[in-house]
């Protein structure tokens, strides 16, 4: 079998309907919208384009299977979510070349995603029998207070392009541990990962209605009645921060339990005493995992003088020896942006840099179509004012400032509304804690460039969001106290 005839027949098992109440199923419109390779500008295939009839067809189908949901056993819940995550292992090559296909990134960093989102099924199998009330005796006696952990009922996610398998199993798992139903609506740049994922879970035996899949174009006309209607009970975004305030507003006339996990414009510090060679290792990994469109990617690289230019030698020499191309070749390590307007935004924010004197130590421009590639890029010497060091680059570009004081570093850092995640290096023990507590960020990845683990809670502070996904506060989101006092 070829490489393409392998890729088509990826692309052919993926059902390219609506999945509401158990039924694969075409748009109430008939209509439907392109899926397009980043890597080509060319059609992989269409997919059901779902309007607001469909979207509350969802919801239906959402709200009548919540009940039973809620009583199935917890075991249970936790054995498919178990064999989900068996699948996603096994068919982790299959799934890594429809992710590249879609979204763009290299085939090894996609069979990452697909790994890393199989953990999310796994993590919350186990704590599916977890989820404990409590019983004690009332402080002043005669009585009794027991409190109850309840599903918080039907949910709506939606879902981001650029980790479109990984951002939906850390909503989605958590969820069907708790005994909640949900509507997800993917981006429509990627939706094909999760009508993928969707399949593998009916397969698992997951319930009809428990999981309704609703891709569509039309993001507002689709989500927008669900807000506005009381059977929803909570709502879990993953998206800029722009359209996390709408969402906020939309979700407070139903007082609905939101989860917000917005933009991010993290500092990756580098002390005097850091070791540089760990230090670069870690900001490849943090700036250039996803292409750099992650919103846990190093935005800004703030370095301190002494050694500012060693540090900028070898991260030029590091970010130089990518290979760009299309990620389904070998050895390609740095796949296209999204689509044009990805392309032409971090365009923009490096030709600002350089109006404004900042130096391009390698990079600096788009390549040749017909795919959105841009070269890896590092600025050095870049001015306060610029654009890149207050906007999400999501594009391979590391902009580098310097500082002379931690105090300064702290800061550069801090100053920001977004407060996702911050990367520092540094040897010494008393000072990495001193300005880890200085840090106004969720997140912190001390001597490494990578924060996600499904074991740990990924969120932010400020305009970067609130509610945790993974860890032990992940299944917190979907469940409700409920309080009981007896009398004795």
């Amino acid at each position: 079998m070829t490489s393409t005839d392998r890729e088509s027949d990826v692309i052919a098992a993926v059902p390219g309907r609506l999945l509401i109440g158990g039924q694969w199923r075409a748009a109430a419109s008939g209509a439907s919208f392109a899926v397009d390779d980043p890597a080509t500008a060319t059609e992989l295939t269409e997919v059901a384009d779902a309007g607001a009839a469909d979207a509350m067809d969802a919801l239906t189908a959402a709200a009548e299977a919540q009940s039973s949901w809620a009583q199935h056993p917890p075991r249970e819940r936790g054995e498919i979510l178990r064999r989900v995550y068996e699948q996603l292992v096994a068919r982790a090559d299959e799934l890594a070349l429809l992710m590249t296909l879609e979204m763009g990134k290299a085939l090894p960093e996609s069979r990452g995603e697909i790994l890393y989102a199989a953990e999310f099924f796994r993590w919350f199998s186990e704590e599916a029998v977890r989820i404990h009330g409590r019983y004690m005796h009332a402080p002043a006696g005669g009585g009794r207070l027991l409190t109850m952990r309840a599903p918080v009922g039907p949910c709506v996610f939606v879902t981001p392009w650029n980790f479109p398998a990984a951002m939906g199993a850390r909503k989605i798992a958590p969820a069907i541990a708790a005994g909640c139903t949900m509507i997800v609506k993917p981006a429509q740049q990627t939706p094909l990962s999760m009508l993928a994922l969707a399949a593998i879970l009916q397969d698992a035996g997951l319930p009809d209605g428990v999981l309704n899949v609703i891709t569509s174009r039309h993001a507002g006309e689709v989500i927008g009645p669900l807000l506005a209607d009381p059977r929803v009970r909570k709502l879990s975004f993953t998206g800029s921060t722009e359209v996390g305030r709408r969402l906020i507003e939309q979700s407070a006339a139903q007082i609905l339990r939101v989860s917000m996990e917005l933009g991010g414009n993290a500092p990756f510090i580098v002390l005097e005493d850091a070791d540089l060679d760990a230090a670069v290792e870690g900001a490849m990994t943090a700036k250039m995992r996803n292409v750099g469109e992650a919103c846990t990617a190093a935005n800004r690289f703030l370095v301190a003088e002494p050694v500012a230019a060693a540090f900028t030698e070898r991260l030029t020499a590091r970010m130089s020896a990518q290979r760009v191309g299309r990620g389904t070749e070998e050895g390609v390590q740095v796949g296209p942006l999204i689509d044009r307007p990805a392309l032409e935004k971090v365009g923009e924010l490096v030709a600002d840099s350089l109006a404004l004197g900042a130096t391009a130590t390698t990079g600096g421009r788009a390549l040749p179509g017909p795919g959105f590639f841009y070269e890896p890029t590092v600025l050095s010497d870049v001015p306060a004012g610029a654009r890149v060091l207050s906007e999400e680059i999501f594009g391979p570009v590391a902009p580098i400032q310097t500082f002379a004081t931690e105090e300064d570093a702290i800061a550069a850092a801090n100053a920001t509304e977004y407060g996702l995640v911050a990367y520092l290096y540094t040897r010494d023990l008393q000072r990495a804690f001193r300005v880890c507590e200085a840090l106004e960020t969720g997140m912190i990845g001390l001597n490494q460039g990578l924060v996600s683990n499904p074991a740990a809670p990924f969120g932010g502070v400020k305009q970067s969001g609130f509610g945790r996904e993974g860890g032990f506060e992940g299944i917190e989101e979907y469940l409700e106290s409920k309080y009981v006092a007896m009398a004795l």
